[in-house]
């Protein structure tokens, strides 16, 4: 006599599995369907299958128009700074002395953007403009370090050594403060991502620790340093 091997008890995932695959099952057997109580999302009282079915469908709905006004927010954010940054670029075109660029690049970043702390140096420029305060003080190191990004450096002030060429912010009581979070941009031929070495390096500052956070999109800065790179080209 043979005995056949013990069955094992259905379980959860079964019964959600045959469910799943056999749909006609609730038409066979409608009354099921139309007397099952779960409890409600929103208190302790039982509704049919169809009415939280109804609620978790508006609860999607709703989170749907979230996102959705998270996107249109974010779409007239980005064409308020898409603006600004068509505003600068016009601004640098119209410099007509090389020398006066590197001022005009750091002026307009701050005015548009609301960048408290700004600086720029740049190197390898022509004889004339040696002797600038832009072409002052960028170590091997920096130029070293502004070749290999390859996009915008956004993070907490590790000590890096440009950070000493950012002004400090004043406050109340003759205090002033350090920048807190970096925005470091190399500036260089052709786009940002390409091998070219830089020839400079702009630095945006902030005693805010969260305005330059390591997370945030770098989309609209590549395009400053791009259209900051062409227009001090003419210094070379």
């Amino acid at each position: 006599m043979t005995h056949s091997a013990p069955m094992s008890p259905i379980t959860e995932d079964d019964i959600a599995h045959f469910l799943a695959n056999t749909p006609e099952f609730f038409e066979r057997h409608a009354e099921v369907l139309a007397s099952v109580q779960i409890a409600s999302a929103h208190g302790q009282r039982a509704v049919s299958l169809q009415e939280r079915q109804a609620e978790m469908l508006r609860e999607k709905i709703k989170a749907l128009e979230q996102r959705v006004m998270e996107m249109v927010r974010n779409s007239h954010d980005n064409e308020a700074i898409a603006a600004k940054v068509h505003a600068w670029g016009c601004e640098l075109q119209r410099v007509q002395q090389p020398a006066a660029l590197p001022q005009a690049v750091v002026r307009g970043i701050e005015q548009h953007f609301d960048v408290p702390q700004t600086a720029i140096r740049v190197w390898d420029v022509a004889h004339e403009y040696t002797e600038h305060d832009f072409a002052q003080d960028a170590s091997e190191d920096v130029r070293a370090f502004a070749s290999s990004l390859t996009m915008p450096f956004c993070g907490p002030n590790l000590g890096f050594e440009p950070t000493s060429w950012l002004p400090r912010v004043a406050v109340e009581e003759g205090d002033s403060l350090a920048a807190q979070s970096l925005a470091l941009l190399p500036l260089r031929e052709g786009p940002i991502d390409s091998a070219t070495p830089a020839f400079g390096l702009l630095v945006l500052g902030s005693p805010d620790a969260q305005r330059f956070d390591a997370t945030m999109g770098t989309e609209f800065l590549s395009r400053m340093a791009e259209l900051a790179s062409a227009a001090l080209q003419r210094l070379k």
